[in-house]
């Protein structure tokens, strides 16, 4: 309705202008809002008001000039001019009966737009480090990040989806390393494996690959890997007054693994490290239903030379400095809080130079507007890196962060204790398995991205009306159950052209559904815009809750053939927009339930 009532008006602006009655300079963009009493109609617009200043007229007589000039529409019971220029739509009793041919036309398409006009947007999510399996937090973002994206398309922008893989630097040398060392663990090696190492099984797993594809073949005797090491830190059971530096000695430990290794053979435990848990993180990912465009490796802005053309860009424009034997961005010049390092003492690039040609690629690329998706976590990073895209002469407001909070599990009303493979954390494959990847993905959707969230685990596998993804997905069987039951009474399912018959929703709950299958293009364009999901999930709790209470009142399959035809076609209006929105956030629509 909202698209059509700005149509109207869009008509009676042209009328003005090209009678002379208006003349403009810039042509405002027109708003058009529902009303919170319908006592002031159905939408309002403040047309009248933004034209005011330009027009150099009084608000209430432009808002009456735009009312005398709206082209006769059926849709539109009456006008009213209210408050200081405020223009009413009181809507005609037929208007949303004209909603359920327009849905079931439009189909799959009802609801989507071109509001986007084809801008190129990035959005890039979850992005964790390849170093283990992905845990629930990285879901969170996961479904999150997808959803977004999904919603961005779904209004017209072109989307690009795009993982950031982290496949270089210390803590990619750690895992190599960590596997390396399970593998001597494997060949019979005793040794105390390092407090700071990966402690995961899936660090046995590629261990054993490895030993059994190549047996000895990377075996190093435990002294000659140990000698000349930093102490490790003490762990749990040890005395706590041992010295020790956890960092060091796992510094000397990935030393000692290269330069016993070889160049070749350690690159090659590295990339039996990175590709097998990318592998799964990819598997992961795909079986949650989150795909990409573009995989992007960071060792490609290294090979590139893209992270040396950063810092001389930045050193070119008097950004940087040396001190202490590292060359330091000064990012307090742009608000942070204090300056970063961009090259370490030793010559290599830090992450935060790696990040700075990375943001500066995506922007080279053309993009309008990108979109990075981080761990509620990186609050501190957002300053640094606006910072350096403000050094480098780059629009830093074309970077937007969204930062998503921690899921945390509950289980009985307590924290969830799950047991897990992979040690420290819950996995996302594990929560997958519980309670299934449709609710999985609705719940995590729910709330606001940068609200704390509680993931109920009994709620979640609940067969119940209190679950809300249950509750929306069997209005959706409920309405394939009716279309059953007429096939086999023989009744005919096959709806009417046009508007036939629909003359007959007269029931207080045929137009509380009728209005609220009005309100999803809307919804779907606020939640794309301003990037919130949740809008969705609460629209579909609230457009099933209507097909329910309508469900209870009424029979659909009445021997009125008229009536059973009206009440058939709106049920398959709604069935189509709860397909639509359950598709937007990646959740199926069963049939039976």
């Amino acid at each position: 309705m909202k698209p059509d009532i700005k149509a109207i008006l869009s008509a009676a602006l042209d009328t003005l202008t090209a009678e002379g009655r208006l003349t403009l300079t810039e042509r405002p963009e027109i708003q058009v809002e529902r009303t919170k009493d319908s006592a002031h109609g159905d939408f309002a617009s403040n047309l009248a008001m933004l034209l005011a200043k330009p027009a150099r007229a009084k608000p209430r007589d432009l808002a009456q000039q735009l009312v005398d000039a709206l082209p006769a529409s059926p849709l539109v019971a009456r006008v009213e001019i209210a408050g200081p220029g405020f223009i009413n739509f009181f809507l005609a009793e037929d208007a949303y009966r004209t909603l359920v041919p327009r849905i079931l036309d439009a189909g799959p398409d009802y609801g989507r737009s071109h509001i986007g006009a084809g801008q190129r947007v990035q959005v890039e999510f979850v992005s964790a480090n390849p170093t283990g399996p992905l845990h629930v937090g990285h879901g969170r973002g996961a479904a999150y990040g997808a959803v977004v994206a999904d919603l961005l398309e779904a209004v017209g922008f072109d989307v690009h989806r795009e993982y950031y893989v982290n496949d270089a630097g210390r803590q990619m040398d750690i895992l190599g390393t960590s596997v390396w060392l399970r593998y001597l663990e494997l060949c019979g090696e005793q040794l105390r494996f390092p407090s700071n190492g990966y402690k995961g099984d899936y660090v046995w797993d590629i261990a054993a690959t490895l030993h059994r594809e190549h047996g000895d073949a990377y075996r190093v005797e435990a002294e000659q890997v140990f000698a000349g090491l930093p102490a490790d830190a003490p762990v749990e059971g040890e005395p706590q007054d041992r010295p020790g530096d956890k960092e060091a000695h796992i510094d000397g430990l990935i030393a000692a693994a290269k330069r016993l290794l070889g160049d070749n053979r350690y690159r090659y435990v590295f990339e039996l490290g990175l590709n097998t848990i990318l592998d799964d993180i990819r598997e992961d990912l795909a079986q949650f239903g989150v795909t990409y465009q573009e995989w992007y490796s960071e060792r490609s802005l290294t090979e590139s030379g893209a992270v040396n053309r950063a810092i001389e860009r930045l050193r070119e424009s008097g950004h940087v400095y040396e001190q202490n034997g590292a060359l330091w961005f000064r990012s307090t010049a742009f608000g942070d809080e204090k300056d970063r390092v961009v090259v370490r003492e030793n010559g290599q690039s830090t992450y935060f130079a790696s990040d700075i040609a990375y943001h500066m690629d995506k922007l080279e690329r053309g993009f309008d507007r990108v979109i990075d998706i981080w761990g509620a976590d990186h609050h501190g990073y957002i300053p640094r890196v606006k910072a350096a895209l403000q050094a480098l002469g780059d629009d830093a407001d074309k970077l937007d962060v969204l930062l998503v909070q921690f899921a945390i599990l509950y289980r009985g009303g307590e924290k969830a204790q799950m047991s897990t493979r992979s040690g420290e954390f819950v996995t996302l494959r594990e929560l997958r398995q519980e309670v299934g990847r449709d609710a999985a993905r609705f719940f995590y959707v729910m709330r606001r991205c940068e609200q704390h969230m509680d993931f109920d685990l009994d709620l979640a596998k609940s067969e119940s009306s209190d679950n809300p993804v249950y509750y929306v997905q069997y209005a959706h069987a409920r309405i394939c159950a009716v279309l059953r039951q007429a096939n086999e009474r023989g009744l005919a399912v096959e709806p009417s052209a046009g508007t036939h018959n629909l003359e007959r929703l007269t029931e207080a709950h045929e137009q509380a559904l009728l209005r609220t299958l009005g309100r999803y293009p809307e919804t779907v364009e606020q939640a794309a815009l301003k990037a919130e999901p949740h809008q969705i999930t609460h629209y579909l709790r609230e457009l099933a809750n209507d097909l329910h209470t309508y469900y209870n009142a009424h029979p659909f399959l009445v021997d009125d053939a008229d009536l059973r035809d009206a009440r058939i076609k709106l049920i398959l209006a709604t069935r189509q927009v709860l397909r639509n929105g359950l598709g937007l956030i990646g959740v199926s629509a069963p049939e039976t339930m």
